[in-house]
């Protein structure tokens, strides 16, 4: 087996806004760079670059392990799947997470969930000023239904700004970003070195 220098360990980081360069990505950038400061890869994906269909509550997935929409909830989910781990990102539409990405969420974890458990998440949200705790609430509630470990940047995780430049001021916002990859990175190196030495996640 390879040892932990050679594992590539890497982390998907979910853009839910509908503006692939926004306040969220700047934010979720950070993140990133705590993630590589650990050795381990991250890559934002844009995941509401268009509407997200909601959950139409046919609940084949159970049984097939996929949504019945062929669409990039599958794309993503099985992505997130092979991945070491995931961290949300969102902007703040009226003190809740962008609607696209919440779609998203329940399909994706209805279909996928299962084989996510375990698996580090964080959450980071973005906001001009207010709503951000709200938002972040809604967010990490889905690793926490399906037991995954939630990771946190030593403070709720937000930043603060109507554009990416605002966001890049935000001294306190960009330092709980990148302690949350950090913390992201440690961990998900930690459960690596647990899977090597034969440790097995509850069932």
């Amino acid at each position: 087996m390879q040892n932990e220098e050679e594992t590539v360990l890497k982390v998907l980081l979910l853009n839910g806004s509908p503006n692939a360069r926004g306040c969220t990505y700047t934010a979720l950038a950070e993140v990133k760079k705590g993630l590589e400061a650990q050795g381990v890869e991250g890559e934002i994906v844009h995941v509401c670059a268009e509407d997200v269909p909601g959950c139409s509550g046919r609940f084949a997935c159970a049984e097939t392990g996929k949504c019945v929409r062929d669409d990039i909830v599958n794309e993503i989910g099985a992505r997130l799947v092979q991945a070491d781990g995931m961290v949300i990102g969102s902007p703040v539409y009226f003190a809740s997470p962008n609607g696209s990405l919440l779609a998203f969420l329940d399909r994706v974890y209805a279909s996928h969930g299962d084989a996510l458990r375990f698996k580090p998440c964080g959450c980071i949200v973005s906001a001009r000023r207010a709503g951000t705790t709200a938002a972040l609430d809604a967010l990490n509630k889905y690793p926490l239904v399906c037991d995954q470990p939630l990771v946190s940047g030593g403070y709720w995780c937000m930043v603060h700004g109507t554009t990416p430049e605002e966001v890049l001021r935000d001294e306190e916002g960009l330092r709980i970003a990148r302690t949350l990859g950090s913390s992201l990175g440690w961990l998900v190196r930690a459960l690596a070195i647990s899977r090597e030495a034969g440790l097995k996640a509850p069932i």
